[in-house]
């Protein structure tokens, strides 16, 4: 119902009663004067006590009425907004269930994008999770937002007063108002520091081009750091489990994967190699002189190295290939999908790779490599780290720095019985 109608309605509920309560009276009027000029005194007394408090009830109608009627809409509002805010704390709930069952950082985006759709529709916005150096916030997933408007990719911490000061900020662009330095949209938007274990997690952004955009965010604001809240501890969880997982898979010193990951991802690309006739290779690699390297220059320095040379490997390989640390200088790299011509190839850019660090490090760093395959050195994945390390060893016979070819080993012959 608008304004208008409201107010009519209004008038008319204050019109009736009067009009009606006027006739009343007027009637109630003329009956007792009748009484009292035929001079039933008694009677007369009697009625006009009836008068009175007849009199004293059309008021009360007259004068009430409305009043009730401002009460009783006053309390439907009131209901209205109690169902409105009962379903949003179900909404909440539900997010926080669903979230303890996210996998990973896909599963929580997933149950963030669908939560606002309802919580927060007629909003745009974007989630930001920390990096692992935690040096800078990396966009997770966004809603709604719009595609002529500028997204950040990655966001400085630096530059982010929510994040510095630890508290939901607006960003405008309205006069008077302080911004954030990566802030680049024409958008006002709200963002909100995801805290969790006293530790800022990420952060959600919650955006709006409408003129009274302050207001309507300011409106929001606290249901914007209850979806935080849920999304912080939910991103925690996450980054614990990975940590974790991340402890038991891989070497910290180096960053490779360890050597039991590097048995199990063997042992699935030989199957896979086997089902489908795929090739697969792999290397093995030692470091020459590394134990002078460490009695000439300390440890510190070895444990510099050992770490650059992983990451001269890592950034030469695919995202499917296998990087791991074997034991102590040697290194192992397992290649899918890869014959043994383009295996040799790879171990000689590696070895080139490696070898240029010296000028960065001020030492002489080189390694040694053996390259094995199946099927052109080996048909068994049990024998191909065998003869990998083999040829490694042949590659350090004939002067390091090289690297060297597993011989081929065919299956011993097949007697038959004569007849």
């Amino acid at each position: 119902m608008n304004s208008k109608s409201s107010q009519a309605l209004d008038r008319l509920m204050r019109v009736v009663p009067a009009a009606l309560a006027g006739s009343v009276v007027l009637m109630m009027v003329a009956r007792g004067t009748s009484m009292f000029v035929q001079g039933e005194l008694g009677q007369f007394i009697a009625y006009a006590v009836e008068m009175l408090a007849g009199s004293i009830a059309l008021a009360i109608l007259v004068f009430a009425t409305p009043r009730n009627n401002e009460g009783l809409e006053q309390r439907r509002l009131a209901a209205v907004e109690a169902e409105a805010e009962r379903r949003r704390v179900q909404r909440l709930l539900q997010m926080t269930d669903m979230l303890q069952s996210a996998n990973g950082y896909a599963d929580a985006n997933a149950v963030l994008r669908a939560t606002v759709e309802t919580l927060l529709a007629g909003f745009c916005g974007a989630l930001y999770i920390f990096n692992n150096s935690r040096d800078r916030l990396e966009l997770s997933t966004s809603w709604n937002w719009p595609e002529d408007e500028r997204l950040l990719k990655t966001l400085s911490p630096s530059l982010c007063w929510a994040l510095k000061r630890g508290k939901a900020h607006i960003n405008g662009n309205g006069p008077g108002m302080l911004r954030c330095e990566h802030h680049a949209s024409g958008l006002t938007v709200l963002e909100v520091p995801m805290m969790a274990h006293g530790e800022i997690q990420g952060m959600l952004k919650v955006a709006t081009g409408a003129e009274d955009a302050t207001a309507r965010l300011a409106e929001i604001r606290p249901l914007a750091e209850a979806v935080a809240d849920a999304m912080s501890l939910a991103v925690s969880n996450i980054a614990l489990r990975e940590k974790l997982r991340t402890q038991a898979l891989r070497d910290p010193l180096t960053g490779l994967y360890n050597r039991r990951y590097m048995e199990d991802a063997l042992e699935r690309y030989a199957s896979l190699a086997e089902r489908s006739g795929t090739p697969l290779s792999a290397i093995m690699i030692d470091l020459d002189h590394f134990k002078k390297l460490n009695d000439e220059h300390g440890h510190a320095m070895g444990d510099a190295v050992l770490r650059a040379v992983a990451g001269a490997i890592i950034g030469a390989l695919r995202p499917s290939d296998v990087a791991c640390r074997y034991g102590g200088e040697e290194l192992v790299v397992i290649l899918p999908e890869c014959d043994h011509a383009d295996a040799m190839h790879i171990g000689e850019m590696l070895r080139t790779r490696i070898e240029a660090l010296s000028a960065i490090h001020d030492a002489r760093i080189s390694a040694s490599f053996g390259v094995a395959s199946i099927p052109e050195t080996t048909r068994t994945a049990g024998d191909l780290l065998t003869m990998a390390d083999a040829a490694l060893y042949q590659a350090k016979e004939n002067g390091r720095n090289q690297v060297a070819s597993a011989h081929r080993k065919d299956p011993p012959p097949i007697a038959i019985a004569a007849e």
